[in-house]
């Protein structure tokens, strides 16, 4: 299955699917098209019964994602208790599947990437990988995604990572240190990496596997269930004007530190 946005490849009989983010030249970023058509795939893989187990990685070796696309205009509803994220059905969580994902992660995994890698079993991660959060460099709120990243890292990395925003990133060593990344592996080997392990996972018998999926995912979800509660509300309290946003994404300024 081949969309503008997105290729699902199914390529043999071991059960394993790969689903890649194909807009490298906008480094992955997630447009309209883009959510809907990862929603549209989840669903897809989600009922076919030749699949057992997914990768999801992004297009080139600049970046796995960078969150919505800077172009997206959302309209929003005036009650501050009505909020449309585009992002919210962009996971496979969030679309009912229940089969495992492993993220194989390349580059730059930021903001919004992390509504996919917080829906995802485990991650391996290049050595070049960096992950960081502009939320609040640039006036936002960062609700939904440090409650995902929070699921599966440290209350003081994730809070630093959120807090930090544009001024620093963290490495792919670091991240492995923290519990967000199971395995390191060289540049160019992450997807390589992530297919041997699905593989493997695929080869188990699939009750067995989504049973376990499950009994993972509900040993946090009612804590995770009620911070996701309240992130409309914060967002809505707390997001600078958009005007005022588009002001400082445009006053950015280049350099970083890696950690």
């Amino acid at each position: 299955m081949t969309g503008r946005t997105i290729r699902v490849e199914h390529p043999g009989d071991d059960g394993v699917a790969l689903v890649t983010i194909d807009r490298p030249e906008r480094h992955n970023a997630i447009d309209l098209a883009t959510a809907a058509a990862l929603e549209a795939a989840w669903r897809a893989i989600r009922g076919d019964d030749r699949i057992r187990a997914v990768v999801l990685t992004g297009a080139g070796d600049r970046a796995f994602c960078t969150g919505i696309d800077r172009s997206v205009h959302a309209p929003q509803p005036s009650s501050p208790y009505s909020m449309d994220d585009p992002l919210l059905t962009v996971g496979p969580k969030a679309n009912d599947l229940w089969k495992p994902v492993i993220g194989a992660v390349n580059g730059m995994a930021c903001g919004g990437a992390f509504y996919l890698l917080g829906e995802c079993e485990f991650l391996i991660g290049a050595e070049s990988a960096t992950f960081f959060d502009p939320h609040t460099t640039y006036g936002m709120v960062s609700a939904y995604e440090a409650i995902g990243m929070a699921q599966r890292m440290p209350f003081g990395e994730i809070a630093r990572m959120a807090l930090m925003g544009t001024a620093e990133r963290l490495s792919a060593a670091r991240a492995y240190e923290t519990g967000l990344l199971s395995e390191v592996v060289p540049d160019g080997e992450e997807v390589a990496a992530a297919l041997r392990a699905a593989a493997v996972i695929a080869s188990y018998p699939t009750a067995a596997v989504q049973g376990t999926v499950r009994a993972v995912w509900s040993a946090r979800e009612a804590a995770r269930a009620q911070a996701l509660a309240g992130a409309p509300h914060l967002i809505t309290l707390g997001n600078a004007p958009p005007e005022q946003q588009a002001d400082l994404f445009a006053a950015r300024k280049g350099g970083h530190r890696v950690r």
